[in-house]
């Protein structure tokens, strides 16, 4: 169980903007024929400039490519820890002292396009954080989190939608 001290503390972050931060490097389209090649895209929305240039205005990402621009590298000159995408998360599981977690959902809404060069700007909102809940997997807490992105014009580029459950697995009553 846990103590209603660390339940309001992690309701009182719902609806607050946490973990901005803006994109290592720019949006580029090395990144974007790579990520197009593995998967097989050919969409020429992607690879013709003309096709682009009609369709959009020019070169854009794909749009699923939104969260790319935010993994962040193991490594980079100056960071002193391992960089974790979606540390909401994170910091729940720790708040509550769940060691495990799965994603149980995940939608993206799209709005204006990410360009070549765009840097984006990112943070997080928790949603809402659910009672105790006991499931097949052990028993713990489902949250949502949204994460935002917006361009360097400040224009909202999508949000990320995510539902984690955090949980204990169940004890072995049968173990010696």
């Amino acid at each position: 169980m846990t103590s209603p001290e660390l339940v309001a503390q992690a309701l009182g972050l719902v609806g607050q903007e946490q973990y901005s931060e803006v994109g290592e490097f720019p949006v580029e389209r090395g990144y974007v024929w790579t990520s197009c090649a593995s998967v097989e895209n050919s969409n020429p929305l992607f690879w013709d400039d003309e096709v682009a240039g009609a369709i959009t205005g020019g070169p854009v990402a794909p749009p699923s490519m939104v969260s790319v621009w935010f993994r962040p590298h193991n490594w980079a000159p100056g960071r002193s820890e391992v960089a974790l995408p979606l540390q909401v998360h994170f910091d729940l599981k720790a708040l509550f002292n769940l060691p495990e977690a799965v994603m149980t959902d995940n939608t993206i809404e799209f709005h204006t396009p990410v360009r070549m060069g765009d840097i984006l700007h990112t943070h997080q909102v928790l949603r809402s954080i659910s009672e105790e809940k006991t499931t097949k997997l052990g028993t713990g807490r489902f949250w949502v989190i949204d994460v935002v992105y917006a361009n360097q014009e400040g224009d909202l580029v999508a949000v990320e939608s995510y539902t984690g459950f955090g949980y204990q697995r169940p004890t072995d009553q049968g173990a010696a």
